[in-house]
């Protein structure tokens, strides 16, 4: 049904597309040949797919790299032509443009020129924004409890969606980011590894994430990517530091606690009144839980704050509108009762090496106990 679903998003607006470039911009004498173009260009992305599915050289990511960028163009091309349509019916009833200007041959090569172009200039500015890491900050309030801490200073982040051809000029710079704002304690919210064959890139980033220097350590859970990967032991979190909280709590230091679900793939997840069942909340309660599904549930208990991912703010524009309909908190931050939630929109990406909703981050809350 994913498949399904996902051919199907590709095909149709292919087919929307074809069809109005050819009638709005494509005089007849050169339809034929329009048509072999883009069928030619259309099938790019599958048949790169289908090619690259079990060829793991360079070529084939050099391929993979640039059908998923053209996937990202796509997507904005599509979007200007439904736009140019709207702008048509707008022109139908109140009659901007005069329709010989509108048919005139000057007209539509700069309006198809503007299209083109435009798409591409999203796509290298999402690129960029992809690439570039920035902070998020948050200062928050929390009961102190029984506790003697005063203040605590996290980072979280979540979906590094870690593989063969992840950069690791990026993983160093963030590892450099995240040194350079001195945590008390590092989280990490899921997602972070694809599949479960190390390499040498994996082995890099494992031994770069273990240089990240923090008071209390380095934890995290697992989430959908580590169960279709085969990551549910967690081999790549042990090789890199990292402690998995596997519907687990941990005591830091008689100061909080620190606790982490699985992902609601995992069959024998527990629901989090069966996880704080005969817990004694008496100090503060941080909890990661790599989707923001439970939130409202979550806010009826003792816990004190709530790190989560999975969302990607959508990653492309519209799709962040989408996530924000599905999800409560679809990125940032909401305070629900006596419960802080953070989502983060995701330190790198799913798919089309493109962001053009959110930013790749890393979220640093700096908590000060009363």
């Amino acid at each position: 049904m994913f498949h399904f679903i996902i051919t199907a998003t590709y095909i149709i607006p292919n087919i929307y597309v074809f069809f109005r470039i050819k009638n709005l911009f494509i005089g007849k004498t050169y339809r034929i040949a329009f048509a072999l173009v883009y069928l030619l260009i259309a099938s790019f992305y599958p048949i790169v797919k289908l090619f690259t599915e079990h060829n793991s050289n360079s070529f084939a990511q050099i391929l993979s790299t640039i059908s998923d960028y053209y996937l990202a163009f796509f997507l904005y091309f599509f979007l200007s032509v439904l736009l140019f349509d709207l702008f048509l019916l707008f022109n139908l009833i109140f009659k901007v443009l005069p329709s010989g200007k509108r048919k005139s041959y000057t007209f539509r090569i700069y309006t198809l020129s503007i299209m083109i172009v435009l798409s591409i200039l999203i796509v290298i500015a999402g690129a960029i924004n992809l690439n570039t890491i920035r902070i998020s900050e948050y200062q928050i309030k929390v009961p102190a409890k029984n506790s003697l801490i005063k203040h605590l200073r996290v980072a979280f982040v979540a979906d590094f969606h870690i593989q063969q051809n992840t950069s690791m000029n990026f993983v160093e710079q963030y590892v450099k980011k995240v040194n350079a704002l001195k945590p008390d304690i590092m989280l990490y919210g899921g997602d972070m590894v694809e599949g479960d064959n190390e390499n040498e890139t994996t082995e890099a980033i494992e031994s770069a994430f273990k240089k990240i220097n923090t008071k209390y350590g380095t934890y995290g859970v697992v989430g959908n990517h580590e169960f279709y990967g085969g990551q549910q032991q967690g081999s790549f979190f042990k090789k890199a530091g990292i402690k998995l909280l596997n519907d687990t709590i941990e005591m830091i230091d008689s100061l909080f606690y620190i606790a982490g679900r699985y992902d609601q793939h995992f069959a024998h997840r527990k629901s989090i009144d069966e996880l704080l069942v005969n817990q004694k909340i008496d100090l503060p309660f941080i909890l990661m839980d790599h989707r923001p599904t439970s939130i409202q549930q979550v806010s009826k208990t003792g816990v004190d704050l709530q790190f989560s991912g999975h969302t990607h703010n959508g990653q492309l524009f519209p799709f962040n509108l989408i996530t924000n309909i599905i999800y409560e908190l679809s990125w940032g931050y909401k305070k629900i009762g006596n419960t802080h939630f953070f989502v983060t929109s995701g330190i790198r990406l799913w798919g089309p090496p493109v962001k053009t909703a959110g930013k790749s981050e890393i979220m640093l809350v700096d908590i000060c106990f009363e």
